[in-house]
């Protein structure tokens, strides 16, 4: 701690105002108050600051941001009445080796990110007349995309979907069709299944239909009842 020790003499009156660049070196805060670690360029690297606590948006109690620096990331620190041994982490820096995820090419800023290690990502798309906001992994093949300019949402999965709700799941289209598509559809009840139509009801198979049930099966028709077919039988 050499260097430290020259900017922190024992007297305290030395003080560092304004703020410096730093490099993360341990974000492993046993206490887990989202502390970090930093060393500064300017110093040997064996210096290594005290913890240091990190700004974010909302912090309070079980709340608000929690985006911790990475190890080896350039930070902004600042001290506490100029007291290096209260360093605080402003915030994070690109550089010429850490890029950031959006080159914005056309100086529009059309485009915000939150970008994880691995790639996960939520994108606001403020594109003039093609507004979007997006959800996706990694992969890029699992994302949920609002389409503003068509009012639509999208949502993609590489395999399944699943949907679970305690309560009631209401599926509704007040304008237009709802469509299925699959290649097998099964639907499943612990009790009652129902169907009403406003007008018709059309029910087809490419090959074999079958109705069954345990108890009865009932047939009502205000107008009859008709069933055509080459070969019936009624047993």
């Amino acid at each position: 701690m050499m260097g430290l020790d020259l900017l922190i003499p024992d007297d305290r009156t030395a003080r560092f105002y304004g703020v410096t660049i730093a490099v993360v070196t341990n974000i492993k805060d046993d206490y887990g108050l989202g502390r970090v670690k930093v060393k500064f360029p300017w110093l040997t690297d064996d210096d290594e600051s005290p913890w240091a606590r990190v700004m974010t948006p909302m912090a309070g109690d079980d709340r608000g941001f929690y985006f911790l620096p990475e190890v080896d990331d350039e930070v902004l620190v600042a001290f506490e009445h100029g007291d290096m041994s209260f360093p605080y982490i402003l915030g994070s820096l690109w550089n010429g080796k850490d890029k950031p995820p959006e080159k914005n090419d056309d100086g529009e800023n059309n485009k915000r990110f939150i970008k994880s290690r691995s790639g996960h990502m939520i994108v606001f798309d403020d594109t003039e007349d093609k507004e979007k906001f997006i959800i996706q992994d990694k992969s890029g093949k699992n994302k949920i995309t609002i389409d503003c300019e068509n009012d639509s949402m999208q949502i993609e999965v590489e395999k399944d979907l699943i949907i679970k709700a305690k309560g009631k799941v209401s599926i509704k289209s007040s304008d237009d069709d709802i469509v299925i598509e699959c290649k097998n559809l099964e639907l499943k009840t612990e009790q009652d299944i129902k169907i009403n139509a406003g007008s018709n009801c059309n029910i087809q198979a490419k090959m074999k239909g079958e109705f069954s049930s345990k108890s009865g099966l009932e047939l009502n028709c205000s107008a009859g009842v008709k069933v055509n077919n080459g070969a019936l039988e009624v047993m």
